[in-house]
């Protein structure tokens, strides 16, 4: 599994998925940085194969609209402290890895995940 995390989301976060095993990276890495646009990572992670994982509703939007990016993790958890974001990611992690090997857009919820295609 490959995953750019976008910029609302913990480094701590992509720090975790890279002991899972998950190529991840933080948009704070790429040479934009956090001010890289939404479009530059949707196309960025379409061309690397990645999954955009984020909190921002323009992505889906932008899935929806024009199919970029393709693949997409919406996390729906509202503010939660990065402990607690990470432990919902460890509770759930095989759920949500199977979910999008099957479907384009997965949102995390606090007790549920939503797929769709």
């Amino acid at each position: 599994m490959r995953c750019l995390v976008d910029a609302q989301l913990p480094m701590r976060l992509v720090r975790w998925l890279r002991e899972q095993g998950v190529d991840a990276v933080h948009s704070s890495e790429l040479p934009g940085g956090n001010h890289s646009t939404d479009h530059s990572i949707a196309r960025l992670a379409d061309r690397e194969d990645r999954i955009v994982v984020t909190k921002d509703a323009d992505f889906v939007t932008s899935n929806v609209l024009e199919g970029t990016p393709r693949r997409l993790l919406v996390v729906r958890t509202g503010n939660v402290r990065n402990a607690e974001l990470v432990a919902l990611f460890q509770a759930h992690f095989a759920e949500i890895a199977a979910a999008l090997e099957r479907h384009s857009v997965v949102e995390l919820h606090r007790t549920h995940l939503r797929v769709s295609d």
